[in-house]
């Protein structure tokens, strides 16, 4: 299974500590270099950059055509991680593309490309046993104390979700 992803997944789980549920689930995740310059260019994310550096399951990718990175930011104004992803998962047929961005998410569905975001992850981790309702109630008030936006309708449907799945 090919999955690959962009920054903001990468940063929620680890601010929710499920950073190793992306194993559980995938096995590998492919990122790219943009992605992971993302990272390392900010000090806000310095101590994410070393986890995603000691994280064997996570592996730095070039993307091989930059002429079509630049026409997708040309034409659409996503960032350089953003664009990188969806045209690394596209050229690698992959089998999900992890972003949470709006605009991101409408064009790589467009395209074609299956996409699954933070909250996404965090529910199939859930529905296969790799974590219980208890983490992820404790997942969900990690990311609401962070920077990270995710509306709290959604937050509240992940919640819902869990609480009415948990009584089955």
């Amino acid at each position: 299974m090919i999955v690959v992803s962009d920054t903001t997944p990468l940063i929620t789980l680890i601010k929710a500590s499920l950073l190793d549920v992306l194993y559980n689930l995938f096995d590998e995740i492919l990122i790219m270099d943009a992605v992971y310059a993302e990272l390392s260019a900010s000090n806000e994310y310095q101590d994410e950059e070393e986890i995603i550096k000691s994280s064997p399951f996570i592996k730095v990718v070039s993307v091989e055509n930059n002429q079509s990175i630049r026409r997708l930011q040309e034409t659409t104004g996503l960032d350089l991680g953003e664009s990188e992803a969806i045209i690394c998962a596209e050229e690698n047929n992959a089998d999900t593309l992890l972003i949470d961005e709006t605009a991101g998410r409408k064009i790589a569905k467009s395209m074609g490309i299956h996409i699954m975001g933070s909250i996404g992850i965090i529910i199939a981790a859930y529905d296969v046993g790799i974590i219980n309702a208890d983490d992820v109630r404790i997942s969900v008030e990690k990311i609401k104390k962070t920077n990270r936006w995710i509306s709290n309708n959604l937050l509240q449907y992940t919640l819902d979700y869990v609480n009415k799945n948990a009584s089955k």
